[in-house]
């Protein structure tokens, strides 16, 4: 089982690429790519996947996301009922982050930047006043070429790096068990839970991950994560299921049981409350 892996750049012969997207829904799906992604929608409704975190969005969402996070975009049901008047439309801007050269994250004047970048691999929602000079300089870039859009890039990277209107779409969840996080108590529920999120956890078996009581362990979860370990647990799975139902040609039933649901039933009343679809329609949708 695997995410797709892309490589936008080189599909597309640039290391910059600035994309007015129209359909009738968002196509692409559940993937990652090296390359840095900024994505605008200027219209369409639904649920988007970003790492581990299954969450709505609606015109006017705007995410920036770092290399290698797996993320998709799915519009609501009536996306895929044929209405003509309904579209989805979003700007979309990939870009390598080696475009710019080991010197330049050397640089002094960059760290601002440097640092966003580094905060991309959990995504980050942009909103508030930043997100509506971006949509504007966004609307503007589609129609920029050659040199002109790589200044209106570097453009938008500093006033992303210096803004307040970001916050992260993955807690601490996505983040990769490296030196910086193996003191922290719950990276290994983390990562216990990625290798064996189709077994049967319970609560008290969680918890002496953590080396925490089961109450201690609930209060700390919520805190760090800002919701429950059920829900966690919930998105992770139906993450996973996602790249099954892509990937594989996998009955609903086996799909429910590799991603640790006893019931069909109760696997598909859970994916379609997180991503607002069954799972046949998301098969159906996704093209497989």
């Amino acid at each position: 089982m695997k995410i797709e892996k892309t490589k936008i750049t080189s599909y597309l012969n640039s290391s910059i690429s600035v994309i007015s997207r129209e359909e009738s829904f968002f196509q692409s799906p559940f993937h990652s790519h090296p390359e840095l992604e900024l994505v605008y929608i200027k219209e369409s409704h639904g649920k988007r996947i970003v790492g581990n975190s299954v969450e709505p969005f609606e015109s006017g969402d705007m995410v920036f996301l770092g290399s290698d996070i797996p993320h998709v975009w799915l519009n609501d049901e009536i996306y895929y009922q044929g209405i003509n008047k309904l579209k989805a439309k979003a700007i979309v801007v990939y870009f390598n982050k080696d475009l710019f050269g080991p010197t330049f994250y050397e640089l002094k004047e960059t760290q601002k930047i440097n640092t966003l970048f580094n905060q991309g691999v959990r995504g980050l929602s942009i909103s508030g006043k930043t997100n509506e000079l971006i949509a504007k300089k966004l609307e503007k870039l589609v129609k920029k070429k050659d040199f002109e859009i790589i200044i209106g890039l570097f453009e938008i990277l500093s006033i992303l790096s210096e803004s307040t209107d970001l916050s992260f779409v993955n807690n601490e969840a996505y983040t990769t068990v490296n030196d910086q996080t193996k003191n922290d108590r719950l990276s290994d529920v983390f990562e216990y839970v990625k290798e064996n999120y189709k077994e049967d956890i319970s609560l008290i078996a969680i918890a002496k991950i953590a080396n925490l009581t089961p109450t201690s362990f609930c209060r700390m979860f919520k805190l760090k994560t800002k919701k429950h370990f059920v829900e966690y647990l919930n998105e992770i799975r139906v993450s996973n299921a996602c790249k099954f139902l892509i990937e594989t040609d996998m009955g609903m039933s086996e799909i429910a049981y590799e991603c640790g649901y006893k019931t069909a039933s109760n696997f598909n009343k859970l994916f379609k409350k997180l991503t607002g679809t069954t799972p046949k329609e998301y098969k159906k949708n996704s093209g497989n």
